[in-house]
């Protein structure tokens, strides 16, 4: 696949006022070329129209922006593997999660949850390796087993959702916290009484900031 041109279109996009903007929201984590997500998905729709087409997942376009300096090139790159999540199987999990801990930040990680998501309501066997990264010494890799059912309502697997979080109690990571309330939150939607009965069990090892974002909508 030809991303020559795509790579090129991105540098010529380049506003320095806007990517220190970007760079300071993100706690100057990372360089921006200051391409906001509305320009950046102009540039590669065509390409993305193209890609769709094809059969396989190109690793070597993802590896490629993920090497790029600017931020703008790993949003490409999640953007790219949600458009081909249903090209993506069970021996894609491994690379996916050396995306996660490879400049890690909310931004890609969140961006991930979707494909990792996708794969494993298509591949059961993901399921116990959502509980093993749940335990991993790597905290983006909690949040991303967390938070990966995000959006699944009805086919939210519970069982998975609360050993998930057990495994993740007790933790002063603020990330952590956030997305063990963010995960409670969205399933609040399809069922409410599990999330409130779900406080109740763990209430004393939930972090405060776990239960004020669970409870939104309840």
């Amino acid at each position: 696949m030809d991303y020559y041109n795509l790579f090129v279109a991105l540098e010529n996009s380049r506003d320095n006022e806007q990517a220190m903007k970007m760079s300071a929201y993100m706690r100057d984590q990372f360089s921006f070329l200051g391409t906001p997500s509305p320009k950046r998905k102009a540039i590669y729709k065509d390409f993305f129209k193209e890609a769709k087409k094809e059969p396989l997942v190109d690793w070597s376009f993802v590896h490629d922006c993920w090497k790029q300096e600017y931020r703008e090139y790993q949003y490409v790159a999640t953007d790219y593997l949600l458009l081909k999540k249903k090209c993506l199987t069970v021996s894609d999990v491994a690379k996916i999660k050396e995306l996660v801990i490879s400049k890690s930040w909310w931004d890609t990680v969140d961006g991930l949850d979707g494909v990792v998501g996708e794969i494993a309501l298509s591949y059961p066997e993901v399921n116990e390796m959502m509980l093993a990264w749940s335990t991993d010494e790597n905290f983006w890799v909690r949040r991303m087993a967390i938070d990966h059912q995000l959006s699944r309502k009805a086919k939210t697997n519970t069982d998975l959702l609360e050993a998930i979080i057990k495994n993740n109690l007790g933790q002063t990571e603020f990330f952590i916290n956030k997305a063990i309330g963010w995960s409670l939150r969205d399933y609040s939607k399809t069922n409410p009484q599990w999330v409130t009965d779900f406080i109740e069990r763990y209430r004393e090892k939930l972090a405060p900031l776990s239960i004020r974002e669970a409870s939104k909508y309840l």
